[in-house]
């Protein structure tokens, strides 16, 4: 009686090069992947940035009209402190914990320069304390990766550079470098 031999080539399954040609395949995907997937991260903290702005502007206004008597919040912490007969804050404790916060791969910074004759706050913010304007910046926290820099004032228009705006926004008025967003 033969034997009968199995040929190797009637096996079914894959090979080890098959096995390296997929894997390569699959490296090759990931690398033309991953700059997009930076660009769509740097759009979207970018987004959430001009977002938490439009926050803060909409704070410092209703601390101006309900509380400040006219009068801007000098900081985050300020905005974050909730009114004897109101139910909230005028910012979420996540943006006012500090005077700088980071959110979303950003750095927010708020400040306002004290005016000697301001009426005391109803927030408990002390006479002379209370800013007849005030800016906002946001910084990237990687501006390699996302060279978007965002700041506001009490004129309550957004603006952006490619380079920080801490120091060169205005607390009202358009800053010297910069352009506004529509």
């Amino acid at each position: 009686m033969p034997k009968k031999r199995r040929s190797l080539r009637n096996q079914r399954g894959f090979t080890l090069i098959d096995i390296l040609f997929v894997v390569g395949l699959i490296g090759v995907l990931c690398s033309m992947a991953i700059p997009g997937l930076t660009r769509a991260r740097g759009a979207a903290q970018a987004s959430s940035a001009l977002g938490t702005l439009r926050v803060i502007n909409s704070a410092q206004l209703s601390f101006a009209i309900t509380c400040g008597l006219g009068f801007y919040s000098p900081d985050l912490q300020t905005l974050g402190v909730k009114p004897p007969s109101a139910t909230d804050a005028f910012l979420s404790p996540d943006l006012s914990s500090a005077a700088t916060v980071i959110k979303s791969g950003y750095t927010f910074t708020t400040a306002g320069t004290p005016l000697a004759g301001a009426p005391a706050s109803c927030n408990g913010l002390a006479q002379g304390a209370a800013a007849p304007g005030y800016f906002a910046v946001a910084d990237p926290l990687d501006p390699l990766q996302n060279p978007r820099f965002f700041g506001t004032n009490a004129d309550g228009a957004l603006f952006e550079d490619t380079t920080t705006l801490n120091g060169v926004m205005p607390e009202t008025g358009a800053p010297a470098s910069g352009f506004p967003i529509r």
